[in-house]
């Protein structure tokens, strides 16, 4: 009956449902797996759309939403506020390296990049500075789903339906360790791209925005730190602001709590969502330095940053924030991530001898390859590794791993076996 309904009444993101396969309808979770509708248990390798980081239905996180719900639900955040939001801001803002001190609340990753990019382009109109209102963005790049942030991710193939409704944005070259190129030829050509760009129109130039180290949805595309920073300060020279999408990236992906933190290097503007609040709650965040706040304090509202939601700040899903960041330290939790790493190391150059198989890479948790076949046997691919209980969704041809951290060192080796027995059949 579910399935029937499930037909009926749903559309579902990102899916043709003509030539689709029916949806697999899951009932619960626990740690690193879930349970679906025919009693049958599968490791969760993508973290349930990179969301999940300690676990399914962890008791610590659960709890805590629980004790909020029986105190505050929700109340507005414009006029008022709350003990909850107010605590979380301060307790990650204090994980966050000076400039980055104001923290405004939105409800998922693309509204997180929206913020960004309306602040950037009103802080320079509240500072006089009529002329910066171009932006920059980079080949490849993703950064969400409402017009602006597919504005400037309109490299993505999702969006062509949409494309002449984007407002004008500049595309740079993005130097991948994931192409078939000498990565260090990739970025000379990129960053005399980028100088090229930045002598025309650097003056002109609002903001620029990337993904630190990996462009997650365009297929794990990862970069070297040094040429992220060499980008972020070139951009930087030019006086435009830099905002940094680690809705993917933030909360321990890359090995670190935020990518930034590997690059020397301090953006403007951060935007922060996913894995927030563990995986329990819709919830966002967009942290700015104390200069740009100030930019837009006034006697009057026209200098105001007139946006919001109505769910801002909402207290179930600050709760469950605040919960997920404590259980980085008592779980003890860069270390399982410092252990998946190691795995990757070891178990991805055994996958690189097999046919097929193409430019191995792993950042922190997330490990990615290329499978060099057509369409259909990838998807029959990934139905085999269902059928050995291991959930994957390739991202075209790119086959990757992004599991929650606590997922025992000793299942993901043994993923990596079914997958090394997968692609030799």
């Amino acid at each position: 009956m579910m399935r029937n309904d499930d037909a009926t009444y749903l559309w579902h993101p990102f899916t043709q449902a003509q030539t689709a396969p029916p949806p697999h309808i899951f009932v619960r979770g626990e740690g690193a797996r879930l349970y679906d509708d025919t009693g049958r248990s599968v490791l969760d390798l993508i973290s349930s759309w990179w969301v999940n980081l300690h676990g399914h239905a962890h008791p610590v996180i659960a709890a805590a939403i629980a004790e909020q719900a029986q105190r505050l639900e929700h109340v507005l955040f414009a006029g008022a506020s709350h003990p909850t939001a107010i605590a979380y801001a301060k307790t990650l803002v204090d994980c966050l390296a000076p400039p980055l001190r104001r923290l405004f609340y939105s409800d998922n990753g693309s509204t997180a990049v929206e913020v960004a990019l309306k602040i950037a382009l009103q802080y320079w109109q509240n500072r006089g500075v009529r002329r910066r209102q171009r932006m920059l963005a980079f080949d490849g790049g993703y950064h969400g789903d409402t017009l602006g942030a597919m504005s400037v991710g309109r490299s993505s193939s999702f969006f062509r339906p949409f494309s002449s409704w984007f407002f004008p944005v500049d595309i740079t070259r993005y130097a991948s360790q994931s192409g078939e190129q000498d990565i260090e030829a990739q970025e000379r050509r990129a960053l005399h791209e980028l100088d090229r760009y930045l002598a025309h129109y650097g003056n002109d130039l609002a903001a620029c925005i990337l993904e630190p180290l990996v462009q997650g949805a365009s297929g794990m595309r990862m970069a070297r730190p040094s040429f992220v920073r060499d980008v972020a300060e070139r951009v930087r020279a030019t006086g435009a602001l830099v905002i940094f999408d680690e809705v993917f990236t933030g909360f321990g992906r890359t090995g670190t709590l935020f990518a930034y933190q590997q690059l020397d290097f301090v953006p403007d503007l951060l935007c922060v969502a996913k894995g927030i609040t563990g995986g329990f709650l819709p919830l966002a965040a967009t942290i700015a330095t104390e200069e740009i706040y100030e930019a837009f304090l006034a006697p009057n509202a026209e200098r105001a940053f007139l946006h919001g939601h109505s769910f801002t700040a909402n207290p179930l899903g600050c709760a469950a924030a605040l919960a997920s960041l404590a259980l980085f330290e008592s779980e003890a939790t860069f270390e399982r991530i410092s252990a998946l790493t190691e795995i990757h190391r070891r178990e991805l150059p055994r996958l690189a001898a097999l046919p097929g198989v193409r430019r191995t890479r792993f950042c922190g948790s997330i490990a990615a390859f290329e499978l060099e076949a057509h369409p259909d046997e990838i998807a029959r691919f990934a139905e085999q590794m269902y059928a050995t209980d291991v959930l994957i969704r390739p991202l075209e041809r790119t086959i990757y791993l992004v599991p929650p951290y606590c997922l025992l060192p000793e299942d993901l080796r043994r993923v990596y076996a079914l997958m090394a027995r997968a692609l030799r059949a």
